[in-house]
């Protein structure tokens, strides 16, 4: 049984307070794009994660694909070994959670492979121990988020109106370090009211708080930003903790514009 696990992008990101938990709350308009990794599942005699595509770094152990096989294994002991084949072709350490996409899709797909019944809210529950944004993928719907970004609203806005420019130019960006960062922490709930208006009206207005830190110590990222506006992007923005950079243009109008040969470079039309 085979998906294809998407990313998603940030639409403005503010940071708060650091909780008991350790964790920040956080607010943001979680938003999918197709982008896609494939996954595929089947039967097997022995557990196995096979890996093509782009490289990804770390221990094969810590994969969230196995992290949530492991997770369903310990409540469902019936649940056969399995061999999962995943392909990356979402760049990692960029923003776009494409790491918590596989995990949150694996999840689904052992529930519909193996018929274990669990509910979209038993699904989001399990994702919820895999990482902060994984829920999110269990809905794959935009959605305002707060909390650690587990806590989620469906909003209204559809992009696919537009056509959108993602550019990740082979810098990886650890999170915590993004996070330790951020010295200014605070949520003024301006994120989910800016996305109701216009999409020409949010450059202003719809800020990430990692772009200073981020762009501080990556000042190249700022200048992809600045050519998106420069080719006519009607909205720019760095996602997540970056270091992807993503321009929303007119449906159909997105300019040639000259990148890095080692950048990848995708259009949504």
């Amino acid at each position: 049984m085979v998906s294809f696990p998407n990313c998603k992008i940030n639409l403005g990101l503010h940071v708060g307070r650091k909780r008991m938990d350790g964790y920040h709350d956080i607010e943001t308009v979680f938003y999918p794009l197709q982008i896609k990794d494939v996954l595929e599942i089947i039967a097997a005699d022995a557990f196995e994660l096979s890996m093509s595509g782009s490289k990804v770094e770390g221990n094969a152990n810590d994969n969230l694909c196995v992290r949530a096989y492991s997770l369903l294994k310990n409540d469902f002991p019936h649940l056969p070994p399995t061999h999962i084949f995943l392909y990356k072709a979402i760049p990692t350490g960029a923003g776009l959670g494409g790491g918590s996409a596989d995990g949150a899709f694996a999840l689904k797909l052992l529930n519909e492979k193996f018929k274990l019944s669990l509910s979209t809210e038993q699904l989001m529950v399990y994702a919820s121990q895999l990482g902060s944004d994984c829920p999110f993928f269990i809905i794959n719907k935009p959605c305002f988020a707060t909390g650690r970004g587990e806590v989620l609203e469906p909003v209204e806005i559809d992009l696919s109106v537009y056509s959108v420019l993602l550019i990740h130019p082979n810098i990886h960006i650890n999170t915590a370090w993004a996070f330790s960062q951020i010295t200014t922490l605070g949520l003024n709930s301006s994120v989910k009211e800016m996305i109701s208006q216009p999409v020409s009206l949010w450059k202003e207005k719809l800020k990430n708080d990692f772009e200073e830190p981020v762009f501080n110590k990556y000042p190249g990222l700022k200048i992809i930003k600045e050519k998106c506006y420069a080719a006519g992007a009607l909205y720019a923005a760095m996602t997540g903790s970056g270091s992807s950079i993503y321009g929303i243009f007119e449906k159909n109008n997105i300019p040639s514009i000259s990148f890095e040969k080692n950048f990848s470079v995708f259009i949504i039309k």
